[in-house]
């Protein structure tokens, strides 16, 4: 539904090598109904398959569609990149490894003028075109795939600590300076911490600020805010070793925003905390193997339980995976087996790649005196 008051949107999207969805992103939001989509910005980091030449086709039919340069590569310093060029007064982020509702705009709009959030945003649905991502769409249904994060159930509507992706007044993004470029991944997540804190340039607010100094002065837990009505659909990495990359990265830029924000979620600190508990104990008790402690016949259970899991969650949606997470060709949907299979890999890495990226960041910060990335 359109709002009665519109106000001007741009959409910001940063890429890099995105050639195979790119035209089909912005081509979406081109024929939305909101009638105050002003322009859609491409942050892009230097792509070589030809994603470039795709906007700049595109930018020719529609001037509302502008290519920038991206020199630093990672998306936080091209949304900062979009964010200081864009004229609109929402800022909207996008991602090319999504699929957006037809009505997607409208309802970010409904629920950010409703909301009185300072960001706000709907779930992260997964959904599969191989067999792989099938079972990463499945472990995200998973507490162990998830953490517990409201922003993981379609179904949730109301305040959280963050969202996927994200609806922004322009006005208090520039307040409190933007995405932090040093996070080179978690930089939603450090965001919406310093959001949700009031982690503003305050020197910058004059009184002609006061409805946006209202909204800042909000209860940090209203700042955020995740509508169930905001649909988009998120394509996961499509190979072990990239999903891997993926939450190595996620650990590493976890860590770094916990050195930065003291108050960070426990959830981002779940896979260090309990990977390196199991290590530890198995660490004493072979050290004080007199003691006579149960370990060893612990480390089988902590095998089976991402194996019983992934059964668990593969079942559940038996009968429904069709409909929820399949986008691929029907002749190609993958056999139960496959999906146990991937599902129960995806559990297992997630974790594991996640440990390693946070403990990877901690000695480089700890030891070697690195305090970036």
């Amino acid at each position: 539904m359109i709002p009665d008051f519109c106000p001007s949107v741009s959409i910001a999207i940063p890429v890099y090598n995105e050639a195979l969805d790119i035209e089909r992103v912005i081509r979406v939001f081109l024929s939305t109904n909101y009638p105050n989509l002003i322009e859609v910005l491409v942050a892009d980091g230097g792509s070589t398959d030809g994603s470039q030449e795709i906007v700049k086709e595109i930018s020719a039919e529609d001037p509302r569609v502008k290519l920038l340069p991206n020199p630093m590569k990672v998306q936080s310093a091209g949304l900062n990149i979009i964010l200081q060029s864009c004229t609109g007064e929402i800022f909207l982020r996008a991602d090319a490894h999504s699929d957006y509702a037809s009505d997607y705009i409208e309802e970010c709009m409904n629920a950010l003028l409703n909301s009185q959030a300072l960001n706000v945003g709907g779930a992260q649905r997964f959904v599969a075109k191989t067999p792989f991502q099938a079972g990463i769409a499945l472990s995200t249904k998973s507490f162990l795939g998830s953490g517990g994060a409201k922003y993981r159930d379609p179904h949730y509507d109301g305040y959280a600590d963050t969202v996927y992706l994200g609806c922004f007044w322009r006005e208090s993004l520039l307040k409190c300076s933007g995405y932090c470029v040093e996070a080179i991944a978690n930089e939603d997540s450090e965001l919406n911490l310093r959001l949700q804190t009031g982690a503003f340039d305050l020197t910058q607010i004059t009184n002609q600020d006061a409805e946006l100094n209202q909204r800042l002065q909000l209860q940090n837990s209203k700042a955020i805010y995740v509508s169930s009505k905001i649909r988009a659909w998120y394509y996961p990495r499509s190979n072990w070793q990239s999903l891997f990359t993926q939450y190595f990265k996620y650990g590493r830029g976890r860590y770094l925003t916990t050195t930065k924000h003291k108050k960070s979620k426990v959830r981002g600190k779940l896979p260090f905390l309990a990977i390196s508990l199991s290590l530890i104990a198995l660490l004493f008790d072979f050290c004080f193997p007199l003691l006579g402690l149960p370990i060893e016949q612990l480390i089988p259970c902590a095998f089976l339980l991402p194996f019983l899991e992934s059964l668990r969650i593969t079942l559940k949606y038996r009968n429904t995976f069709k409909l929820e997470f399949w986008r691929g060709q029907e002749e190609n949907v993958p056999s139960f087996l496959s999906r146990w299979f991937f599902c129960n890999i995806a559990l297992c890495t997630m974790p594991l790649a996640h440990f390693a990226g946070f403990a990877y960041q901690l000695f480089r910060y700890k030891i070697l005196g690195i305090k970036n990335w």
